[in-house]
């Protein structure tokens, strides 16, 4: 008996049946049984997405909005073993950063932040729960309330004109406005932080910019937080390390010094003025704490003021400048605004910077156009929750790209424009209740320290507009004005801003 075999397309036809029959059956068992993530790009495996923002060329935020604009303002990425999702746009920020504010109020684990933080017990990147509630209501009522605010008018006001005077004895010579400026903003936050001019300042602002490259942007190590023996072979355990013990050599000489002197004048009650090592301090003696503070703690938050508080203002006031450098125009206005409203006193003070409009509308189109984080600090998703219809599982990375948020054509005309126009009429905040523009981000997790940067970034550039015409060195051109951005603890200029300073003669009052 001869075997029968069946013939080719019948054979062909029952294995089509059969593929068709499973594909079916997966797709069945995938929609009942799989998430519903949100889209994202192809991943490799073991590495997932890190090539794309690695050999994109782009900085960070600028790849990720190129990506989102392919694969939807709500991306999943999986960088490494982390899955991350980015955020870009204001519809998805206000549903991760409102609606569902208690579920990604939480802090990803970072190596960077476990070593130089302390063990992350700062306000920054301090687990969610009783002990972040605690510091931050010790930051917002105690540390950077507006009355404590208000008490450092005279430090900002005595640091700008020493500014004002080092940039006057120039005599119309090329400046690096760049470094004057971080060193003013540095020099106002550490006064208010130690008192007196801190004799370590130089050495902690030498100390942070080496600290720098070693926190900003991703990480291998962080992307493979399984793997400890990363942090080893890459040397990043010991780099944090090492860092960690120059600033804590700083930190604590300040504290201990403080002690001292509280000592010897123990006796004479709350002094006037205290600087914040002193209002710290003094809560930790007072002992009526659920988590009693540490020196550790106390040198944690201190270290977030001075480097979140210094860089922000520095970067603020960096662009300002240069965007004004780049549109003549708008210089001339905003000079002529400021000099009306101060020709008569001679010189600018806080007390009629809120007659500046214009200024203030500056500062706002500064912070949209360049926000000094333009990545927010990453959050982490505490459960499983649905954003814009997809599921997010639980311990998810979160970043929300407020960069391209404030550039989102859908919500800003001419979005890559500098308009300060456009805030003259407006009644957006800084406060995050507007979610297409969130520099200082939005919830619970809102930087606590609007009110102490906004003014160090006001007076400066006020007093600067006031007292100086400026051009461009070497004949350039204003429209030859390099904007490239330099990646790091914030994002500022790539190349420093070099002008030279015309002092400005003004109009003695009437006698």
């Amino acid at each position: 008996m001869e075997l029968q075999f069946p013939s080719i397309p019948l054979l062909l036809s029952f294995l089509l049946f059969v593929f068709m029959v499973f594909r079916i059956a997966k797709k069945t068992r995938s929609k009942t049984s799989s998430p519903k993530l949100p889209p994202g790009p192809w991943k490799l495996p073991l590495i997932g997405n890190m090539h794309q923002l690695a050999v994109s060329g782009s900085l960070p935020h600028h790849t990720l909005r190129k990506m989102a604009g392919k694969y939807g303002p709500l991306m999943l990425l999986k960088l490494g073993e982390v899955s991350t999702i980015i955020v870009t746009s204001p519809e998805i920020a206000k549903e991760v950063l409102k609606t569902h504010d208690i579920i990604f109020a939480q802090r990803p684990f970072l190596l960077a932040s476990r070593i130089l933080s302390y063990d992350a017990t700062n306000i920054v990147f301090s687990p969610y729960g009783d002990y972040w509630r605690q510091m931050r209501k010790i930051c917002v009522m105690e540390l950077l309330s507006s009355k404590r605010v208000q008490t450092f008018q005279g430090i900002r006001e005595e640091e700008v004109s020493n500014l004002i005077r080092s940039i006057s004895q120039e005599r119309e010579l090329p400046i690096n406005l760049s470094k004057k400026i971080y060193s003013l903003t540095f020099g106002i936050v550490g006064r208010a932080a130690f008192g007196k001019k801190s004799k370590y300042q130089e050495e902690l602002i030498s100390i942070v910019e080496e600290a720098k490259p070693l926190v900003a942007g991703f990480t291998i190590v962080d992307m493979y937080p399984s793997v400890k023996l990363l942090e080893v072979i890459t040397g990043y355990r010991r780099k944090l390390e090492k860092m960690s013990e120059k600033l804590d050599q700083v930190l604590e000489s300040t504290v201990r010094e403080h002690k001292e002197r509280k000592k010897a004048e123990r006796g004479k009650g709350e002094a006037e003025g205290e600087d914040l090592v002193d209002v710290l301090l003094r809560i930790q003696k007072q002992g009526d704490l659920e988590f009693p503070l540490t020196d550790d703690n106390i040198k944690a938050v201190l270290l977030d003021i001075i480097t979140a508080g210094s860089e922000t203002s520095a970067t603020i006031v960096e662009w300002a400048m240069s965007e004004l450098l780049k549109n003549p125009q708008l210089l001339k206005r905003a000079q002529d605004e400021v000099r009306d409203v101060f020709d008569k006193k001679g010189n600018v003070d806080e007390t009629g910077l809120h007659e500046l409009k214009y200024l203030n509308s500056i500062v706002k189109e500064t912070l949209r156009l360049h926000p000094s984080a333009p990545l927010l600090v990453p959050r982490e998703s505490s459960e499983k929750c649905i954003v814009s219809g997809y599921e997010i599982p639980a311990k998810t990375k979160v970043i929300v790209n407020a960069w391209a948020i404030g550039r989102d054509p859908a919500y800003w005309t001419e979005p890559e424009k500098f308009d300060p126009e456009r805030f003259m009429d407006s009644e957006i905040d800084y406060k995050g209740t507007d979610f297409k523009y969130i520099p200082f981000g939005a919830g619970r997790r809102i930087c606590p320290g609007m009110s102490f940067a906004l003014p160090n970034m006001e007076l400066p550039l006020a007093q600067l507009l006031y007292h100086f015409d400026w051009k461009l060195p070497n004949g350039m051109k204003h429209e030859e004005l390099d904007m490239e951005e330099r990646f790091g603890l914030t994002v500022r200029r790539k190349h420093d801003l070099y002008l030279i300073p015309i002092p400005y003669n003004h109009h003695s009052p009437d006698k």
